[in-house]
């Protein structure tokens, strides 16, 4: 017999791996597949045994052949990707996780996660813990204070070198050749910006995050709007924070408002922020929009409920966690590449901001 079934199997594969076939889907019938690749009925039978043995389709009698709903396996196991977040469960991440369960229960697969407090020493932990195992077969990671040098580059080199694939979500590390999934973070504070001078302000302050890549790039597109209206971007009215001190913004009150005293408007890093100073600026008596316009990022929980609903920047956080899980998969186990995406950013406009006309 020819090696005609082969191709059989190769296209149904390539068909599944780029989800034209899904788990549970019918099979084209095998008088459909014989005419496509001009083989007999016998070559054909061949080929979906084949796909039947390795776990790939399953046979109904008297309905047809149907892309498997047991766990994908890969060298004789279930396949095992690992998600390592700093958090899973506030702000935006459970909308991340549930894209990746999403994507990943369709394509029967085993999702682990692993959480490392955004602190490196956790971080180097779990790594060496992954490598030490050798039992996932990807890495879905969001970088840990990815704005600042870290140990740990050469942990993510080791995972590549033993087979490893890692794709990196939300950031990543600029020392590392490796794809990552996120938002426009440079887009997103462009966004911002521009829609608090469009609204007529131009003394805008800013609020950002000192030690992760993310806070640099939204700083980036802050300044890139102001500028491009030629307006000073002045470093008095910008305030960076690392990531324990936005857990106390309360205490550092006085300090963050007397740096924005001379301004209409504010950029914040994320809604976490925004909602923080929405409530500092309240316990001042001051009111928002009018005392202060605030724009957040993320448009996450704490935009749409703060007290004064927060105009924000969409982050797409659930399609960012289908899109990393998708093309794990076909990395995982068709051999794809990955590629970087950075999704692109709207704004979702609510009563944080006010128009003016004319500024005193």
């Amino acid at each position: 017999m020819s090696k005609k079934y082969e191709e059989i199997i190769l296209w149904v594969q390539k068909q599944i791996d780029s989800g034209v076939l899904r788990y549970k889907d019918k099979l084209p019938p095998e008088k459909d597949l014989m005419e496509k690749f001009n083989v007999s009925r016998q070559t054909v039978r061949r080929a979906l045994k084949t796909l039947g043995d390795e776990g790939v389709v399953e046979s109904r009698r008297g309905s047809g052949t149907y892309v498997c709903e047991k766990k994908r396996v890969r060298s004789g196991r279930e396949v095992r990707i690992a998600a390592m977040l700093t958090c899973a469960d506030t702000y935006i991440f459970p909308s991340i996780l549930k894209g990746m369960e999403e994507i990943f229960s369709e394509a029967g697969c085993v999702l682990q996660i692993s959480v490392t407090d955004n602190a490196v020493e956790k971080e180097r932990m779990i790594l060496r813990e992954f490598l030490r195992n050798r039992s996932i077969d990807g890495l879905i990671a969001e970088t840990v204070r990815s704005g600042l040098p870290n140990p740990n580059l050469e942990l993510y080199r080791e995972m590549e070198k033993a087979g490893i694939p890692v794709l990196f979500i939300n950031s990543f590390y600029r020392e590392l050749d490796c794809p990552h999934v996120s938002m426009d973070d440079s887009r997103a504070g462009y966004l911002a910006a521009r829609h608090l001078l469009e609204c007529g302000h131009t003394r805008i302050g800013g609020i950002f995050k000192a030690d992760d890549g993310q806070g640099h790039l939204r700083y980036a597109g802050y300044t890139r709007a102001l500028m491009e209206r030629d307006i000073k971007v002045k470093g008095s009215n910008i305030i960076w924070m690392d990531s324990e001190e936005i857990h106390e913004m309360e205490g550092e009150g006085s300090r963050i408002l007397k740096r924005l005293e001379d301004c209409t408007a504010c950029v914040c890093y994320n809604d976490e922020i925004a909602y923080r100073l929405v409530s500092l600026l309240r316990n001042e008596g001051k009111r928002i929009p009018d005392d202060l316009s605030i724009v957040g990022i993320d448009n996450s929980s704490l935009a749409r409920f703060c007290m004064v609903p927060l105009t924000s920047v969409n982050n797409p956080a659930e399609e960012l966690g289908r899109t990393a899980a998708e093309q794990m998969i076909r990395c995982v186990t068709g051999g794809e590449p990955m590629e970087t995406i950075e999704l692109k950013p709207e704004l979702v406009i609510r009563q944080s901001v006010r128009v003016v006309s004319e500024l005193s």
